[in-house]
C-alpha cells in the first residue's frame, strides 16, 4: 500500500507544475471563465464532496473549509452531491468551469473509479488538476458489540468457518470501506456475504445496531463510537497505532501484516484552472493544514494533516498517479465491478 513517505519521494522525482482548477458556482454579475484569475477570489467558493453529508470525507472537508475561506477571505460552501461510488459528484466538477470557485474533495476513490467503471466519464489524471494533498486516514475493523470474534485472530478464524452467513457492511462499490473489504477478504483468501449502504452513516448504524456483522471504516467515523463502546474494535489497518485508539493494535501486530490500507483525500479543481487560482487554493490549504484547531480535531479522530510538502499539486499527481496503477491490479485480481 502506498504511505505518505513513498508519495513524498515519487513527487521529488516529478517536474510536472499541475495547474489546479475550480469550477464556478454563479455569481450575481454572471461573471466566469477559465482564462485569467485576477481579483481571485471575488465570490462564494464551493467544496463538491462526492459522498453524504456526516461521512469521514465530508467531516474532513468541513475541518479544512473555514481556515481555508479566512485565508482566501471570502466563504466557502460545502455541497455534498452523492452517488455511484464518488463518481457522480467528480463528474460534475470535471465538467464544471475552470474558473477556481468550484473545488473537489476526494479520497482513494479518485485511483480506483476507472479500474471500478467501465463508462467513467473523466479521467482522473487528465481531467483534474490537483490542489493538494489533505490527510491519511487509517481504516479500523469494527463489529457488531456482540459478534463472536474477540480478536482479529478471532475474527479470521469464524469468518473461515463461516463465510457462508457472516455479513460484511460497506458504503457502496468504490467507497473506502468496500476497498478496505476487499483487502481483508484477499489477505485472508476469504469470500464474503457483502452488505452495500448508501453511503457509511447508514452502513455503521446498523452495525451498532447488530443489523450486519463486521466492516472497515475510517477512524473519523468509527473513533467515537470504539471510546463509547457501541462497536467491537479489532484492528487498526496502518503500520502504526493511531494516539487516539492506543489500545488498538495493528493489522500487523494482530496477525494481519498482509491488510494494510489508509484513506488520502485531496483537493481537485477542473482542467484549465489559471495558476493563480491553484496557487491560491495550494496556499490556503497548507494554511488550514498548519492551523492548530485543525490540527487538534484531526488527532480526536485518529488522524492527522500531511506535510506542507505533500499538500502540494506535484505530490498529489504522484500519490494519484501510483495509486492509480495499485487499485487496477488488486480491482482485476478481485473481479469486481460497478454497474
Amino acid at each position: 500500500m502506498s504511505s505518505t513517505s513513498r508519495h513524498r519521494a515519487a513527487a521529488r522525482t516529478i517536474a510536472v507544475i499541475a495547474a489546479v482548477s475550480l469550477v464556478t458556482a454563479c455569481s450575481d454579475d454572471g461573471a466566469g471563465g477559465g482564462g485569467t484569475a485576477e481579483g481571485y477570489p471575488d465570490q462564494n467558493i464551493t467544496i463538491v464532496v462526492p459522498f453524504s453529508a456526516g461521512g469521514p470525507t465530508d467531516t474532513v472537508t468541513r475541518m479544512i473549509a473555514e481556515p481555508m475561506a479566512k485565508e482566501l477571505g471570502t466563504k466557502i460552501v460545502v455541497q455534498n452531491v452523492e452517488g455511484a461510488g464518488g463518481t457522480v459528484g467528480a463528474g460534475e466538477v470535471a465538467r464544471a468551469e475552470p474558473d477556481g470557485y468550484t473545488v473537489l474533495m476526494h479520497h482513494i476513490g479518485m485511483s480506483t473509479a476507472p479500474a471500478l467503471y467501465k463508462s467513467l466519464g473523466y479521467k482522473p489524471l487528465e481531467d483534474f488538476e490537483m490542489v493538494g494533498l489533505v490527510t491519511e486516514v487509517p481504516m479500523t475493523i469494527v463489529a457488531r458489540k456482540d459478534f463472536a470474534p474477540t480478536t482479529l485472530q478471532d475474527l479470521v478464524t469464524y469468518v473461515k468457518a463461516n463465510a457462508s452467513k457472516v455479513t460484511l457492511a460497506n458504503a457502496g462499490i468504490g467507497a473506502a470501506s468496500h476497498l478496505c473489504g476487499l483487502l481483508f477478504q484477499s489477505a485472508t483468501g476469504v469470500k464474503l456475504q457483502e452488505v452495500p449502504y448508501e453511503g457509511t452513516g447508514p452502513a455503521l448504524t446498523d452495525l451498532v445496531g447488530g443489523q450486519v456483522d463486521f466492516m472497515c471504516d475510517q477512524t473519523t467515523n468509527t473513533t467515537g463510537q470504539i471510546a463509547a463502546g457501541k462497536v467491537k474494535a479489532y484492528a487498526v489497518t496502518t503500520p502504526e497505532r493511531v494516539k487516539s485508539l492506543p489500545d488498538l493494535p495493528t493489522t500487523a501486530e494482530a496477525g494481519l501484516p498482509q491488510l494494510e490500507v489508509s484513506v488520502w483525500h485531496g483537493l481537485y479543481v477542473p482542467a484549465g484552472t489559471p495558476q493563480e487560482a491553484v496557487r491560491k487554493l495550494t496556499g490556503a490549504l497548507q494554511k488550514a493544514l498548519a492551523d492548530q484547531g485543525v490540527i487538534d480535531q484531526m488527532a480526536k479522530l485518529g488522524t492527522a494533516p500531511v506535510p506542507a510538502e505533500d499538500a502540494t499539486p506535484e505530490a498529489h499527481r504522484a500519490q494519484l498517479d501510483e495509486q492509480l496503477k495499485t487499485w487496477a491490479k488488486v480491482i482485476a485480481d478481485a473481479g469486481v465491478k460497478a454497474s
